[in-house]
């Protein structure tokens, strides 16, 4: 049986789905959590709030080095079982965190926060991988896509509202919570159903020479390489979206705070009408359309006249972004079936290099010009992109259809 029989044939439990998301919406939370705290970490350790975003800088550190290491141990040991691990390894983190004494502590309880908390979300996509087939896969994608999409959208949100009632350390014994009751759950689900955390396939070889398998592959490489585009793109400009709608249009910071919302309100349009959508257009049409979604959304912007219509232009990248995005992710889960973690965290990994990218080169030009040059350039480059990756596909499917004919 191949690979990709064999994940369609293994059982995918929806609850199994549902505690993914759910461990998912906490370490997409625990990415932006810390920084409207910043100021009250600073009163309370005594330091400025550059010196106290040290205990952000850590987390984002660690949360994009360490995929590397998990991903060929979940393809060794079992992705879902390394996942529940990491959620108990992260809550304990996370307690760690509330009780930290100095900055130094809470900055080291951070890091390896992030170190835990990275294994989770690429894990999770490569066990869907391995449990679902490819022809429901993106519409399953896109489910277990809500956690992760209401985590970035409230997590500053959230660690702003409860910092402010409750405290800063409050934050954090929250999501020690909530890691806690996924990871709890993810072990009961294993134990009554075992099957489910098997490895798929027995991952040989080591970490390197699993991570330099997969990227020996040319299909691997072009999914890589288009997702480190579009995150250094998108994202090195949509960083300056609050930026801008406060300067040209004179908003609040409360207010300013709902661009992040707007923009996961059209990620969560798109998870609710995925299965028709995919089922419509399929993986080349909603690259297409993603790609002509984006150059609107980012070409809105840039023109637009009023506070009102630059956020209809951000519900619709949200929408757009996550037509395209999670295309990509559904052939992540595909350059290497025998090593889906090794090649998720590749995935992964590009995607955190490409933001870190984008940002300084875009942050510049906006210093010096404002917002609106980048986004003109977002308008142009992202449907270009994606109109490449979907005659990749298409090429792709030619090449696997003259394959099976032979």
């Amino acid at each position: 049986m191949s690979t990709l029989s064999a994940a369609g044939a293994r059982s995918a439990p929806s609850f199994a789905i549902v505690l993914l998301s759910i461990a998912a919406f906490a370490s997409a939370a625990n990415m932006r959590i810390v920084d409207p705290l910043l100021v009250e970490l600073g009163r309370e350790f005594g330091v400025t709030p550059g010196r106290a975003s040290i205990a952000a800088t850590l987390f984002l550190l660690a949360n994009g080095v360490f995929v590397l290491v998990h991903g060929p141990f979940g393809d060794r040991h079992g992705k879902m079982p390394v996942v529940a691990i990491a959620c108990v390894g992260a809550a304990l983190c996370c307690v760690a965190s509330a009780l930290s004494v100095s900055l130094a502590m809470l900055a080291a309880t951070r890091f390896l926060a992030g170190v835990t908390s990275s294994a989770i979300i690429p894990l999770a996509m490569a066990w869907v991988g391995d449990n679902v087939g490819y022809e429901r896969r993106q519409a399953t994608l896109a489910r277990f896509l809500s956690g992760q999409t209401l985590g970035l959208a409230t997590g500053a949100a959230l660690g702003g509202a409860v910092g402010d009632w409750l405290g800063w350390r409050a934050v954090f014994w929250i999501l020690a919570t909530i890691y806690s009751l996924a990871g709890a759950a993810l072990f009961a689900t294993m134990r009554a159903r075992p099957h489910i955390a098997r490895p798929a396939v027995r991952a040989g070889g080591s970490m390197l020479s699993q991570m330099m398998g997969v990227l020996r592959r040319p299909w691997a490489r072009t999914v890589i390489l288009v997702v480190a585009l579009e995150g250094g793109v998108f994202w090195g400009c949509f960083t300056f979206v609050a930026t801008d709608l406060h300067q040209r249009f004179g908003l609040g910071f409360a207010f300013v705070g709902l661009a992040v919302a707007a923009f996961g309100s059209g990620g969560f349009i798109y998870v609710t009408i995925a299965p028709y959508l995919v089922r419509l257009l399929g993986e080349r049409g909603l690259c297409l359309w993603g790609g002509m979604g984006l150059s609107l959304g980012f070409a809105v912007l840039a023109l637009a006249s009023n506070a009102i219509v630059a956020f209809v232009a951000i519900v619709v990248l949200g929408i757009a972004f996550y037509m395209l995005h999670n295309t990509l992710q559904t052939n992540g889960t595909q350059m290497a079936p025998e090593a889906r973690g090794s090649a998720l965290a590749l995935f992964a990994l590009c995607l955190f290099v490409g933001q870190a990218i984008g940002v300084p080169i875009a942050a510049p030009i906006v210093d010096r010009f404002g917002a609106p040059p980048i986004f003109w350039a977002a308008a142009l480059f992202l449907p270009m992109l994606a109109m490449w990756f979907a005659s990749a596909l298409k090429h792709r499917r030619q090449l696997a259809g003259d394959t099976r004919n032979r």
